[in-house]
């Protein structure tokens, strides 16, 4: 692999960028799937309810799209590097705030900044990655895109511990300023100094003007907002039926393990296959199994039915992301197009919690939620039938209007 650094001719080996990596991705969702075991607690102190406690995975996820199509415009003015270290020190700020956090309003504000954080991450790492590993895309997204699951069983697993042992549920969230300094730390040390940013690379228009673009935003918001539901009202849901907040976290944290391993193992077996497809549509069918399993079975086999969810989800989101990736040879355009596949996935996926809480309080439980998801996995699988690895130049080709405008550089 490629070696990089954080200044010219002090170059850092590629195993430290890849665990600098590593532990950026570890910082993007705990403060997502911590919310879920410790919701009964949040909503005691602070009076919120379903939809407005909804609020703390729907901003932060609002927020994930809405940066990520200001990422290339991000990039520009700060570069890639200094971003990405911007954003683990407003993640760290983010966390340490919710030591003090007694009111909703102030919860949610923090949310906010913490996806601010994780929003600029993303829309600006997968380029670095595409720049620094171009012959190792498929598996260092893989590794990215497992760690960044990990987090989330991370969070989902140690925030109710750490509420129960400190007596305060506030410490289950405010702990993963931690973690996020360190990244800072290593992200300092290791990343690559920023290249200067190409002309006639980043418009918008030039992306957004091509339906195979607005393609990919669907299956991955979609997909992802299967996941954002889950994350937030998963243990809430095993709640009802009499689950503690520990168990309903360790419920969650296998649903995130099994995310993490799939995120990984998924791009390597099918990182030899120019057609990601069939690798998609079988995470696609996990995810299937597991929100019927939910909305009509759901104390049959709840352990396995998580791992199934967990498996689909994080397979789809990794394979999703290369998948754009693969659209464009040229790492620039690549990691732009990665932006805006992000900012519209985000923008959907914010919903869906929201939704799923308005669902549970006008029927009375969870059934039609997940059911809902189910029906939104058959209609990625069905969006997927049109992304034939053939059709990427010709999707991704630049329209004379383009070519006009952007020269040779055009998108």
């Amino acid at each position: 692999m490629t070696r990089a650094g954080t200044r010219a001719g002090n170059p850092a080996p590629a195993g430290l960028l890849l665990a600098a990596i590593a532990l950026v991705a570890l910082n993007l969702r705990p403060f997502i799937a911590g919310i879920g075991p410790l919701a009964a607690d949040i909503g005691a102190h602070t009076g919120l309810d379903l939809k407005r406690m909804s609020l703390l995975t729907l901003v932060p996820m609002l927020l994930m799209g809405l940066v990520a199509f200001a990422g290339p415009a991000v990039q520009a003015r700060l570069g890639g590097r200094r971003a990405v270290l911007l954003a683990l020190a407003l993640l760290a700020a983010g966390s340490s705030l919710r030591l003090w956090a007694s009111a909703g309003w102030q919860l949610i504000g923090t949310a906010a900044m913490l996806g601010l954080g994780a929003a600029v991450v993303q829309a600006v790492l997968p380029g670095i990655i595409k720049r620094q590993f171009p012959r190792h895309v498929g598996v260092v997204m893989g590794l990215y895109s497992s760690m960044l699951m990990a987090g989330g069983a991370l969070g989902a697993q140690l925030s109710p511990l750490a509420a129960a042992a400190s007596g305060d549920w506030r410490i289950g969230l405010a702990w993963m300023a931690v973690p996020a300094l360190l990244a800072l730390a290593l992200a300092a040390r290791s990343l690559p100094p920023d290249e200067a940013v190409r002309s006639g690379r980043m418009a918008a228009a030039t992306y957004l003007a091509r339906p195979r673009v607005w393609l990919l935003m669907a299956c991955f918001g979609l997909v992802n907002g299967g996941y954002s539901s889950v994350v937030a009202w998963l243990a809430p849901f095993y709640q009802e039926r009499g689950w503690s907040a520990a168990a309903s976290g360790s419920l969650l944290a296998a649903l995130t393990v099994c995310q993490a391993a799939a995120a990984l193992l998924l791009p390597v077996l099918a990182r030899k296959h120019e057609d990601r497809r069939p690798w998609l549509w079988l995470t696609l069918v996990l995810q299937a199994a597991g929100f019927a399993a939910l909305a009509w079975r759901p104390d049959a086999a709840p352990i396995a039915w998580a791992m199934l969810l967990g498996a689909g989800l994080g397979g789809c989101f990794a394979l999703s992301l290369i998948v754009a990736l693969d659209h464009l040879p040229d790492p620039l355009r690549a990691g732009v197009l990665s932006s805006y596949v992000q900012g519209g996935g985000f923008l959907i996926a914010a919903a869906p919690p929201w939704i799923v809480a308005a669902l549970r309080e006008a029927t009375g439980g969870f059934r039609d939620g997940w059911l809902l998801h189910l029906a939104c996995v058959a209609v990625v699988a069905a969006l997927y039938l049109r992304a034939a690895p053939s059709s990427y130049a010709r999707a991704m080709a630049a329209p004379r209007a383009d070519a006009a405008r952007a020269g040779s550089g055009g998108s």
